[in-house]
């Protein structure tokens, strides 16, 4: 039975803003850098929704975030 989860643009897009948030991406930084953050059975998944979205592994995590909703301090 495969329990891979199914992504989708918006839950990579979550995954994304908290991992930045948390400090462990920088926005700057090519999306490829959240695989580690991603289990390996699950990253195909991934992959695939972002070419779905016409991402490249390679396009900053900033612009996968697009804009972003900033709360007052």
């Amino acid at each position: 039975m495969d329990t891979a989860i199914k992504y989708d643009i918006e839950v990579i897009q979550e995954e994304a803003r908290q991992l930045a948030r948390k400090g462990l991406v920088n926005r700057q930084q090519p999306i490829f850098t959240i695989f580690k953050y991603i289990r390996d059975r699950e990253w195909s998944y991934f992959e695939h929704e972002l070419e779905n979205n016409e991402y490249l592994l390679r396009d900053r995590i900033i612009d996968l975030l697009g804009s972003e909703k900033w709360e007052e301090d």
